[in-house]
């Protein structure tokens, strides 16, 4: 075998215009030249770009990526004006790490429990304002849930003035990227200029920044509050030298877990529901899954369902959400599954063709949850949420809430299918999404006691 990196038979120019428009068609044409490593023509990530797919390869890059590789924070400048210059994803080093290390605690543990009840009455009150037997998108239903639970659990934010503004600017900060067109402005630096959604986009992420620097300074000023949000946890943090995080800092955080968290979560809850309402027999053994739940289940509980944890595992293997891991750079030549990587060559892991191959999951354009209950994949063969120092760190968080998403909308309420049209995957800024948003109706109630009690406790209009 040579041992230089093999290069597609596209063309440079499709390939850059397809990754924009079509990623997925861009790497199925990939899939069906058969390597397990290329040279990637794509916008965004410099010159000489690898995507990698085999496990054993991802798994050696991974594990040496202090070393051999190095996972720099410059290598996702991308993301820097989404992102600002203080987020976690754009440090590097010993700065990075110390990030991390502060971030972690709100997402583990016991505060999983703290925003379950949480989570739970989102979900109903979303869903309780659908009219029955009316067709909406889902995805728009998963959005609205997402976006509360990241406004409370992560902002602490439930109502007020400045709540709604929040809110409003935050929707809208997400939706100017919503279509592969739009989202060219992220890739394509000479179109970041002051017109256009480029500078709509700006504007309204600086009149966040302003909310949020006066949210901020206001709890700052009242130390009597007690309060377990993530915003409050992040305030209260200190560094081992006692340093607390800056106003900018922290906002550049918020800003780094609402993308992370929000558009994620939203279009995997999305695809779940498509394909658990696709299929009746998936649905039917989900919901028998679901039927050994004791009232008071905790978050241990739900981990337990191994059904449930084989259709969430199914749904993020066959689209993931994420396409790639973030970029590792290579510090010397290294000889890996007979190719030479050169010094300075930046390589990425390929969830998407990574997730689709046939040595690993036989048939994979079929969604099969069994796959997870027949096979124990390892961390470098199934990699939604990445693996490594650039790890996702909301990633129990995410797999907690859509469990408790699914399960509680299953519980309560039956759903279908507005038509039989297939959805298929589309760029919405640097993830996937279901392209019509899957067209959904409420069809019914069966709402548990805890449920009719909350209701009726809030006095919710009922349909």
């Amino acid at each position: 075998m040579s041992n230089q990196i093999p290069k597609l038979k596209i063309p440079i120019w499709w390939q850059r215009i397809q990754w924009i428009l079509d990623p997925v068609g861009y790497l199925e044409a990939a899939k069906r030249e058969g390597f397990d490593f290329f040279q990637a023509e794509v916008v965004g990530f410099g010159n000489g770009l690898i995507f990698v797919d085999q496990p054993e390869a991802i798994q050696y890059i991974f594990t040496h990526d202090r070393g051999e590789f190095l996972a720099p924070g410059e290598a996702n400048s991308l993301l820097r004006p989404l992102l600002g210059d203080f987020s976690v994803i754009l440090l590097e080093g010993e700065q990075h790490k110390k990030r991390r290390r502060l971030l972690m605690p709100p997402f583990h543990g016991e505060r999983l429990q703290v925003y379950g009840d949480l989570v739970k009455r989102i979900t109903v009150e979303a869903v309780e304002r659908q009219p029955l037997n009316r067709v909406f998108q889902a995805r728009q239903l998963t959005q609205e849930i997402s976006l509360q639970v990241i406004m409370q659990t992560v902002f602490g934010l439930c109502d007020g003035e400045r709540y709604q503004r929040i809110k409003q600017l935050l929707i809208s900060l997400i939706d100017i990227f919503r279509s592969p067109v739009s989202s060219s402005f992220i890739f394509f630096t000479f179109l970041q200029r002051n017109w256009g959604p480029w500078a709509r986009f700006m504007r309204r992420r600086q009149d966040l920044y302003d909310l949020l620097d006066l949210e901020i300074e206001e709890r700052r000023c009242d130390s009597a509050q007690s309060r377990f949000d993530i915003l409050s946890l992040l305030m209260s943090a200190r560094d081992e030298s006692g340093e607390a995080l800056t106003n900018q800092e922290l906002q550049d955080e918020l800003i780094t877990l609402l993308f992370a968290g929000y558009e994620t979560t939203a279009s995997a809850l999305a695809w779940a529901l498509y394909w658990i309402h696709r299929d009746p027999r998936v649905k039917e053994k989900l919901l028998e899954d679901i039927a050994k739940l004791n009232p008071n289940y905790t978050s241990t509980d739900l981990m337990h369902l191994s059904y449930l944890n084989a259709v969430c595992n199914e749904t993020l293997r066959i689209y993931p959400v994420a396409m790639l891991t973030f970029p590792r750079i290579a510090q010397k030549e290294i000889k890996l599954a007979n190719y030479t990587i050169e010094p300075g060559t930046p390589v990425m892991g390929n969830i998407y063709l990574l997730h689709h191959r046939e040595d690993l999951y036989p048939n994979p354009d079929q969604f099969r949850p069994e796959r997870f209950l027949e096979r124990n994949y390892g961390p470098y063969e199934f990699l939604p949420f990445g693996r490594g120092a650039r790890s996702c760190i909301g990633e129990a968080l995410s797999q907690f809430e859509m469990k408790l998403v699914l399960v509680t909308m299953l519980q309560n309420y039956e759903f279908a299918l507005a038509d039989s049209k297939p959805e298929l995957p589309q760029r919405r800024g640097v993830t996937l999404a279901p392209n019509r948003g899957v067209p959904f109706k409420l069809t019914g109630y069966h709402r548990n006691d805890e449920t009719a009690n909350y209701l009726s406790s809030v006095q919710l209009n009922e349909h």
